[in-house]
């Protein structure tokens, strides 16, 4: 009797364990309008099952949410999951500190994610080694008032087109006609993506870790320095040329009238635009003769990372069911301007009624861009160190901008310290093979 008692408490409090909430850490990097949103769906899934609760630490920057996650690791003081930028994706395969998530949820449609968004974060088997979660690509803006104004009134698609756009611009009195950071990400990366270049060999690092860079003998060299022709002939501005002293902002501002942006700053310069000026939204402009290919997905991905126990792992895996459901992704979407990631979101926005509202208005584009034709050499990059890339890439160009030294000396720079950077990578997992 006595035992049959001490058995029937036992079940019960395990029962009462059971029943009890999983707490469970999100680690993101996004700040802004972004970080609102993420914080909003966090507190959307707890409101919505009481089986898990997450709690969402934002970092800063994909860069230190990267780097902490991975002391916190080793540390063992990690937490479940992590959203990772796209420069850190081989970072992340080759680290051991992560599952695949295909591994984890076998039963999920993996093939529903629209093939632009998954491409980058898959093995060689294409295989999803993440969860695409707020995906973006590179998109052209525009301030059709000002255009207007100076007379253009078609929407320039090419470089030929904006660079003429920006001469009229120039003469009616327009002190920034066209605007970028010359960030990584926005010269080289998606401009030789979607122009078919590639930026290393063994397409991008996905056939071998002995890649080298690749960038500095091909088109990509051209448009920099028309660039630097541009900037000098008033058609280009730097977003520390302008009053703002930063191109988003003076963009949003209506002190430049064209800039190439991420679909993730849309609704920040659709909300600033409200009431002033009209804003158009497009695919990223193509020079004359070079074939459309896909642009990269940008933004970042969830990770689920090894180490923790079963209660956690489900706690995990229920929030990812939870993001991905259409519904989350078509409020995320509308909140920030990110892109959805899987097919069936479309056909919702489509049978909301809202298909033409601006909330939507990178959806389809976002997508289109993506899902151009591809090569193996617009896939992604699958290169080490990428991160510290990204920071030698600038650091060279911006000499360039300045004068210090021609922007072919700057890319030549770039890949001679690239290199560097690909050969410590590569020592450091000799013999490895890729994922």
């Amino acid at each position: 009797m006595k035992i049959s008692m001490l058995t029937a408490a036992a079940a019960l409090m395990a029962g009462a364990c059971s029943a009890q909430a999983a707490n469970i850490e999100f680690w993101y990097g996004n700040t802004g309008v972004a970080e609102t949103a993420i914080q909003d769906q966090c507190k959307a899934f707890n409101s919505a099952q009481s089986a898990h609760h997450i709690t969402c630490v934002g970092q800063g920057s994909y860069e230190v949410s990267m780097q902490k996650a991975i002391a916190a690791f080793r540390a063992k003081n990690h937490p479940v999951l992590i959203q990772f930028f796209d420069a850190g994706t081989l970072d992340l395969m080759l680290s051991d500190a992560v599952e695949p998530v295909e591994d984890v949820l076998p039963d999920v449609k993996w093939d529903n994610y629209i093939a632009g968004a998954r491409a980058y974060y898959e093995t060689s088997g294409g295989k999803l080694f993440a969860q695409p979660y707020n995906a973006s690509t590179l998109l052209f803006y525009t301030n059709k008032t000002e255009l207007e104004k100076a007379g253009i009134t078609k929407t320039p698609t090419t470089w030929e087109e904006i660079i003429e756009a920006a001469g009229k611009l120039k003469a009616s009195g327009h002190a920034c006609p066209f605007v970028t950071d010359g960030d990584t990400w926005r010269v080289l990366e998606q401009f030789s993506a979607r122009h078919g270049l590639p930026i290393a060999s063994k397409h991008n690092g996905y056939d071998g870790l002995d890649a080298e860079y690749v960038f500095n003998t091909t088109f990509v060299a051209k448009h920099l320095q028309n660039l630097v022709d541009w900037r000098k002939e008033g058609l280009v501005r730097l977003g520390t040329d302008t009053k703002a002293g930063n191109f988003t902002a003076a963009f949003n501002a209506g002190e430049c009238a064209m800039m190439e942006n991420s679909s993730g700053s849309y609704t920040a310069s659709a909300k600033a635009f409200e009431g002033k000026y009209e804003l158009t939204v497009g695919l990223a402009p193509m020079y004359a003769g070079y074939q459309r290919h896909n642009t990269f997905v940008g933004g970042a991905s969830i990770y689920i990372m090894k180490g923790h126990d079963k209660a956690e792992i489900e706690g995990a895996k229920a929030f990812l069911d939870f993001v991905r459901d259409p519904k989350q992704q078509m409020s995320f979407t509308s909140a920030t301007g990110y892109v959805p990631v899987t097919n069936d979101v479309m056909d919702a926005i489509a049978k909301s009624g809202d298909a033409n509202s601006p909330k939507y208005a990178t959806a389809a584009v976002g997508i289109d861009s993506m899902n151009q034709p591809r090569t193996d050499d617009t896939r992604g990059v699958r290169l080490g160190f990428y991160v510290q890339f990204r920071q030698v890439f600038m650091e060279e160009t911006q000499k360039a901008f300045a004068g210090q030294q021609t922007m072919q000396v700057a890319l030549d720079n770039a890949k001679k310290r690239g290199d560097e950077l690909l050969r410590r990578f590569e020592q450091t997992y000799k013999g490895v093979k890729l994922p």
